[in-house]
């Protein structure tokens, strides 16, 4: 990290930030200056990752949390406050890739679950975070949503509806937060490879120059930059948008 990176000194919290998406996003804030805090279920996997992110010349640490339950989001801001006095950068990654069913099969513990992590984690973590960034009158929210936020996918009720209402969730809180100098904004990928998602990967890469303008599914660098950007200054007039980071997909209608 060089002393004028663009994040130099900046606290950011990154839910799922031990892999996949979450991962690149970390070492994106990292390699720009940002001290990183990793909330997660898994907390061993989580511990190395925060071991790796260091090499970036940063701190990292890793806090136990299911963004499902409130408590485990107090603990994990609060944590972060004891720990660096402040929070910038929330990044909200964690995210369940729902049942896979058509709706009718769907079981109301399934439902309950995608929900539970993908829309009701947002907002616990959104409102914990708002909440000491309104005090500090400065702040960026960057929720992880998809593009299902605006697509209808097959077999993925739960999970639509979950990623669009991660997208009002932004879309609201940005007004709300914007005379604090909040900026709240989403991310929404398109097909990445993760571990949520292998066989729609796999579909995806086989057809993507029929899916995909750009002829190819996303990598890691497609979402660094945009991440980068989101949580920079490079971002201050820029609030309430949902960015597609999809390589046309949304652009074939």
């Amino acid at each position: 990290m060089k002393e004028d990176s663009v994040l130099s000194g900046k606290v950011a919290v990154v839910t799922g930030g031990y892999k996949g998406i979450g991962r690149w996003i970390s070492d994106a804030l990292a390699d720009a200056g940002a001290n990183i805090v990793v909330g997660a279920r898994d907390y061993g996997r989580s511990q190395v990752a925060c071991a790796e992110i260091e090499k970036a010349g940063v701190t990292a640490i890793p806090v136990q949390c299911d963004v499902s339950k409130t408590e485990d989001v107090t603990r994990l801001i609060n944590t972060t406050l004891e720990k660096f006095g402040t929070i910038d950068i929330l990044v909200n990654n964690a995210g369940v890739a729902g049942s896979k069913k058509r709706l009718c099969d769907i079981t109301d513990e399934e439902w309950d679950m995608t929900m539970a992590i993908n829309c009701r984690g947002i907002f616990y973590t959104c409102r914990a975070a708002a909440v000491e960034m309104k005090k500090r009158n400065r702040g960026k929210i960057i929720n992880v949503t998809s593009v299902a936020s605006f697509r209808a996918i097959a077999s993925s009720s739960d999970y639509c509806a979950s990623k669009a209402a991660g997208y009002m969730i932004t879309k609201c809180l940005a007004i709300e937060l914007a005379p604090y100098n909040v900026q709240v904004n989403a991310i929404c990928p398109g097909l990445f490879p993760t571990e949520l998602n292998p066989e729609l990967i796999a579909y995806g890469d086989k057809h993507a120059k029929k899916m995909i303008p750009a002829g190819r599914i996303g990598n890691t660098e497609d979402l660094k930059s945009i991440a980068l950007l989101l949580a920079s200054p490079g971002s201050d007039y820029i609030n309430g948008a949902a960015i597609p980071v999809d390589g046309g997909y949304l652009a074939l209608g």
